[in-house]
């Protein structure tokens, strides 16, 4: 007979009755075929006695085991695993062996995605340092605002109905707030036909290229981009075109020439400012993009991730500000302005777009937090996202000011930049006699940590030697921290 008493634990401290311990542990050992159909068990006393239980907790999880079909019992015959049960290949017994399994192997086949693999071997350490690719300081997001916000909505009774089904295309409460919002600080002229609530910008884009894209359409891209959009396209099935970025954004010359050349279905422009370069879209060349997207009857997709956030004059109004066409599918959210995982963002398109949109949108993720959407319309209108919003742009200009500063006094000889007029990071191009795989590994054994995939930057294997430097999300402290441990790598390489 399987050896019960030496293989069955039971743990007192736990809030999981004992009997549905032993419960848990016999369907165990079926499963894995260390008991198989017909297998007797002990006697409810005896394998009480074993296990320095109650008679009557073993009866119990013989009842529930009944209960379930796992076991059946025999009148002045015993207790025994059903027949019936399908026969399991037995699995070489272990008494060491832990009951959690951790399978590291499926036993069917799916489909893998290459390109969403990413390099995460991030230094295990308190004292770690890291310079992100500019993100926001997410020790600055408001959470009292939140909090009290959320927790007046909670106490009303009227709003239980947030908790239910509702609207794929989002809360409401939320668009309203967004159409006078976005109207008044971004030039739109939209209305909440116009407006989808996402789960973040990126949710918007893949809509969007989910849409566009299929069977090998063509998007142009920079020949740097956000790398994340680039395999969103990718996995769409749409067959990525670039063009050269330089000081004024996307090379729209390049743009006409291809559309000349091939059908384009759609441009990604992140307009304000281009990621990763930090560069902004000119006016000429937006006024130029959007003539060419009447003309050959392409997407812009307007991907304005960091509009708020522009340190010297005001921002120039998105693309999505002169469309007068409907050629525009404008994306932004709030991660940027208060965090990461204050993960809600807006699509705004043509009505008919958005309407697909919205149908696309059940079938992956049916709708969003409706609570968590009324609390950030609260605040729109309330006025706290946007005082939260001015002070932490006034924040980040000080820390920008005083990296820019530290890395061209202390760095210069080993970097080339231009200060950002906006956002939240530096783009940083490394002299070519040095190579930032090796600065990486130097740097982990300061416990700084740099970006391990540098090269995604580089989409189109120029070697350009360029990363972003992110600022916004370490205090002035740190910053010194940060680039004196910089300095000490940078010194190893010195000739």
């Amino acid at each position: 007979m399987f050896p019960f008493k030496n293989n069955i634990t039971l743990d007192r401290k736990i809030k999981r009755n004992l009997y549905l311990q032993l419960c848990d542990q016999v369907i165990g050992f079926i499963k894995s075929g260390k008991l198989g159909p017909a297998s007797k068990l002990p006697g409810s006393r005896k394998l009480a006695e074993d296990l320095n239980i109650h008679r009557k907790t073993v009866i119990a999880a013989y009842d529930e085991l009944i209960s379930q079909g796992w076991i059946e019992a025999f009148p002045a015959k015993g207790t025994f695993v059903t027949h019936t049960l399908p026969i399991i290949n037995k699995q070489r017994f272990d008494k060491n062996q832990s009951q959690v399994i951790i399978k590291h192997k499926s036993g069917f086949s799916f489909t893998k995605r290459s390109h969403l693999i990413r390099k995460t071997d991030s230094i295990a350490s308190q004292n770690i340092l890291k310079i992100d690719d500019g993100v926001p300081d997410n020790r600055l997001a408001p959470l009292d605002e939140i909090a009290r916000t959320y927790r007046n909505i909670t106490k009303k009774a009227y709003h239980k109905k947030l908790l239910a089904y509702d609207s794929t295309y989002g809360n409401l409460t939320l668009r309203k707030a967004l159409v006078t919002y976005l109207n008044q600080t971004r030039g739109l002229n939209v209305s909440t036909d116009n407006i989808l609530i996402t789960r973040g910008s990126q949710m918007g884009i893949y809509l969007a290229s989910q849409l566009i894209l299929k069977n090998r359409k063509r998007v142009i891209v920079g020949n740097t981009n956000y790398m994340t959009a680039d395999n969103t396209f990718t996995e769409a099935g749409g067959n990525i075109e670039q063009v050269p970025v330089d000081k004024q954004g996307l090379n729209t010359i390049a743009i006409e020439k291809l559309c000349k050349a091939k059908e384009i279905s759609a441009v990604y422009v992140t307009s304000h400012h281009h990621h990763p370069t930090t560069v902004t879209l000119s006016a000429e060349r937006r006024m130029h993009l959007l003539q060419l997207a009447q003309e050959y009857n392409f997407a812009i997709i307007e991907d304005d991730y960091d509009y708020d956030f522009h340190y010297g004059n005001s921002p120039i109004l998105p693309l999505a500000s002169n469309d007068y066409n409907g050629n525009v599918i404008y994306i932004g959210g709030f991660t940027k302005i208060i965090a990461p995982a204050m993960r809600i963002g807006y699509l705004i398109a043509p009505k008919d777009f958005v309407d697909e949109a919205a149908r696309l949108r059940r079938i992956i993720d049916r709708q969003g937090d409706m609570i968590l959407e009324q609390t950030l319309a609260r605040m729109i209108t309330a006025g706290d996202l946007q005082r939260h919003c001015n002070k932490a742009l006034k924040i980040y200009r000080t820390r920008r000011d005083l990296f820019c500063s530290l890395l061209k006094e202390k760095l210069g000889d080993y970097f080339d930049f231009e200060i950002p007029k906006g956002g939240m990071a530096v783009w940083v191009k490394l002299h070519k006699q040095y190579n930032w795989d090796d600065i990486y590994s130097e740097a982990q054994k300061l416990h700084l940590e740099l970006n391990p995939e540098w090269r995604r930057y580089d989409n189109d294997n120029s070697g350009h030697n360029g990363i972003r430097l992110g600022f916004a999300s370490i205090n002035e402290e740190e910053i010194h921290e940060i680039l004196d441990r910089l300095v000490k790598v940078m010194q190893i390489f010195k000739h």
